[in-house]
């Protein structure tokens, strides 16, 4: 598929906007506390000032699970709006996710690294209620590897004083929603050698600070050793006269360019809108399908 193609699909996919869905998703048992499974640590949160984004500070938790053995290095998942990923009252329940998998044996032993965005001095930290204004978008919309390197020369060194990190890239994962997504993406494309899996919620794949190039640029450049799970809903975000602006159809866009460039990637479609629904309600099953054949290097 050439970038006419993909402009042409974007035409199609826009013609018809879907009636209002229901975007009544449920969070399956995998991401509910089960009996007799061992429970992790959620250590934080712990402050951060950043040089790389120079004035910030931010929170972040990290996830240790039972089975941690500090002789054996860990896999690592990186979460951008670590509060609404990390923390038991919001949506997405990664933590407890984590628990029932690696009980199961159906995702390796990994530590969770929940991040917010930085917030500047005198701001509020960002919580549900404040997800980090525009400090969140400089950082998490824009493209570049600013954003890789603050995780790859700060925050993943501080980590490593305390817990045992692999450095392998195919043991290292991130995720994100909406401009915490395309951000998670932007880390595996600028810096593949480092972090190989991507989960994208309601990714904001969309001219905000320039990232509705990306499906163009996949077809154009070498494929790239990352594996990549897509989801959003037909009522995310819609903005059809205006495609480059249009979540859905930008999503699709990214979705069919990885096709076409032979990724492994996924990609799962439903009604849903700019919510956290879907995407947690799917999470287990993302984790597993990003995780299936992982064997630790020796």
């Amino acid at each position: 598929m050439n970038a006419s193609r993909l402009a042409l699909l974007l035409i199609v996919l826009a013609i018809a906007l879907p009636a209002p869905g229901a975007d009544d998703y449920k969070l399956t048992p995998d991401s509910l506390p089960q009996k007799d499974v061992p429970k992790g640590k959620l250590v934080g949160p712990t402050e951060w000032k950043s040089k790389i984004f120079e004035g910030t500070n931010r929170q972040y938790w990290v996830y240790v699970p039972a089975q941690y053995d500090a002789a054996k290095p860990a896999c690592v998942m990186v979460f951008q709006d670590g509060h609404a990923y990390a923390l038991p009252d919001e949506a997405y329940k990664a933590p407890t996710a984590f628990d029932n998998l690696i009980h199961k044996k159906e995702m390796p032993v990994t530590i969770g690294i929940f991040i917010n965005p930085g917030n500047k001095e005198g701001e509020p930290n960002a919580d549900a209620r404040n997800w980090g204004k525009g400090t969140r978008s400089f950082e998490y919309d824009s493209l570049g590897d600013k954003y890789a390197r603050f995780l790859t020369e700060e925050l993943l060194p501080e980590v490593a004083k305390s817990y045992n990190l692999t450095k392998d890239p195919e043991g290292r994962a991130i995720c994100g929603a909406s401009s915490g997504g395309i951000c998670a993406f932007t880390v595996a494309w600028e810096k593949p050698d480092e972090f190989r899996k991507v989960i994208s919620h309601i990714g904001s794949f969309t001219n905000i600070r320039g990232g509705h190039v990306y499906p163009k640029k996949i077809l154009e450049t070498e494929k790239k050793p990352i594996r990549i799970f897509l989801q959003d809903g037909s009522n995310d975000n819609r903005r059809p006269n205006t495609p480059e602006r249009d979540w859905y159809l930008q999503n699709q866009a990214m979705a069919a360019a990885f096709k076409e460039k032979g990724y492994d990637s996924k990609a799962e479609f439903g009604d849903g809108g700019h919510t956290g629904k879907h995407g947690a309600s799917i999470l287990p099953d993302q984790l597993r399908w990003l995780w299936r054949d992982y064997k630790p290097k020796s």
